[in-house]
């Protein structure tokens, strides 16, 4: 399989994703929608996942002026307490916790790469908005209005994966808007891969990325050098029925180079250093 790329829906995807088999050639199907906001008070994600049929899910919210991660990680009865009941929609009911976002979607970048013998579908967002309310435990509200990211993902990855990821938005020094989605390790071929920078809407793919280990930068060469400066960080290691699970994931700030040369003067997001054996 020769690696594939759409840009804002241009393009005839050479897969029917709703007739993935949950197993292909021994592997498991993976799948999973992955929701994130990010702006100067709130930054937070919602997602799940399925891994061989098997849900979980996940919320989180990074309170920047109080300095209070809330946080939680489900197994049991997952799709109960997150759901993304629509396109566009995110709703979570947790012990207490209340998540409510429209995000305004794009078609987004859609690639599909091989991937040690099978493949993986991914379609990626950046920089739109999402809007909304955060109601915590104790009933304090935090009202959302910032750009995010949106990544769903569906293959049939190798035994092994491990992969650096960085997702984020802000604006430039000369005023546009900014999204990226930079990887390294999965959907990164030299071309076709999904990496991708936002400015103002208009979408291009970025060069082969290379991650610092300890998730405090992200260099290319056609001028990319952002730096990052971790907030709070997601963490977990499960080892489950059939595979094993372990990831890094801060929030916090950018600074620098976008791939492609535009420098930030503000920028929000996540990176991601993930281990699996599925």
């Amino acid at each position: 399989m020769e690696p594939w790329r759409a840009a804002d829906g241009a393009g005839l995807r050479p897969i029917d994703l709703g007739s993935l088999p949950a197993r292909r050639d021994g592997r498991a199907l993976k799948r999973w929608r992955y929701v994130g906001a990010f702006g100067e008070r709130v930054m937070l994600c919602v997602g799940v996942a399925h891994v061989g049929g098997i849900p979980q899910s996940w919320w989180a919210v990074w309170d920047r002026p109080r300095g209070e991660l809330h946080e939680r990680t489900l197994f049991l009865r997952p799709r109960a307490a997150v759901a993304f009941p629509a396109r566009g929609v995110v709703r979570v009911r947790d012990r207490g916790v209340a998540i409510d976002l429209a995000v305004d979607e794009i078609a987004g970048v859609e690639t599909i790469n091989p991937h040690g013998g099978g493949w993986i579908w991914t379609r990626k967002q950046a920089g739109v908005r999402v809007r909304g309310r955060v109601v915590l435990r104790d009933g304090r509200a935090l009202d959302v209005d910032s750009p995010g990211v949106v990544d769903d993902t569906a293959g049939y990855h190798a035994r092994r994966t491990a992969w650096h990821w960085s997702a984020g938005v802000g604006e430039t020094d000369d005023g546009r808007a900014a999204g990226w989605n930079l990887v390294s390790g999965v959907n990164d071929p030299p071309l076709g891969s999904e990496r991708s920078v936002w400015l103002d809407g208009a979408v291009h793919e970025a060069a082969p990325c290379a991650f610092a280990s300890d998730l405090t930068r992200v260099r290319s060469p056609d001028g990319g050098d952002l730096r990052f400066a971790p907030e709070a960080t997601r963490e977990r290691h499960d080892e489950l029925l059939l595979a094993r699970s372990d990831y890094v994931q801060p929030f916090g700030t950018f600074t620098g180079t976008l791939p492609g040369g535009a420098r930030l003067a503000t920028g929000y997001g996540v990176m991601e250093d993930h281990r699996a054996r599925w």
